[in-house]
């Protein structure tokens, strides 16, 4: 069981007996009257979405997930394709259900797949990525102390704020629960 107080961001949760993940959520604390918390839930298995407004300290029954280690293999049409490193096992978890996800996915990279009874139904990603700029504006000599930034576009597709000194074909760590640029990165050699 979870408290709404235990509440984060990609939580999966049952409601009425559904599994749903938290995608957003906000504890409110009104001048009168008990605190609530105002969510936003995806369904799991049907994708689709709710608002939902709980009031403070209920509890919820977490639904029985299990996740495996798989390597992110490529994309066709709406469809993304990985494979389980140890027994090459292949999933497709469609686009949709991956949600903003996709912006952060490179050829062999590890994901940990949620899976509900044994179908795929999201994955969670590493805490930070390393994404290469394909384009944005040319950098500016110097220009490394002041917090004004640019928008760039990486290797995925994705779209963030960067320092204005970065150009083209540099690497970035990215923060992947907020898609915020953290540094600039050497290449690997």
């Amino acid at each position: 069981m979870v408290s709404t107080s235990h509440f984060k961001k990609g939580l999966k949760i049952l409601v009425k007996g559904e599994p749903y993940t938290i995608i957003d959520f906000q504890h409110v604390k009104p001048g009168k009257g008990n605190q609530f918390t105002r969510t936003k839930l995806k369904h799991l298995v049907t994708e689709t979405y709710i608002d939902l407004t709980i009031r403070s300290g209920e509890k919820f029954n977490v639904p029985d997930v299990s996740y495996k280690d798989m390597s992110f293999l490529y994309k066709d049409n709406n469809n993304f394709h990985f494979m389980d490193s140890i027994s090459y096992e292949q999933m497709t978890i469609s686009e949709k259900s991956l949600g903003s996800h996709v912006g952060f996915l490179t050829e062999n990279m590890v994901v940990k797949v949620c899976l509900l009874n044994d179908q795929a139904v999201g994955i969670e990603l590493p805490k930070t990525v390393r994404l290469k700029i394909t384009d944005t504006d040319p950098g500016l000599k110097g220009n490394t102390a002041t917090s004004a930034t640019k928008l760039a576009t990486l290797e995925t597709g994705l779209v963030i704020q960067v320092p204005l000194h970065l150009n083209k074909d540099d690497i970035v760590k990215v923060n992947t629960s907020d898609s915020t640029y953290i540094e600039r990165v050497k290449p690997d050699k």
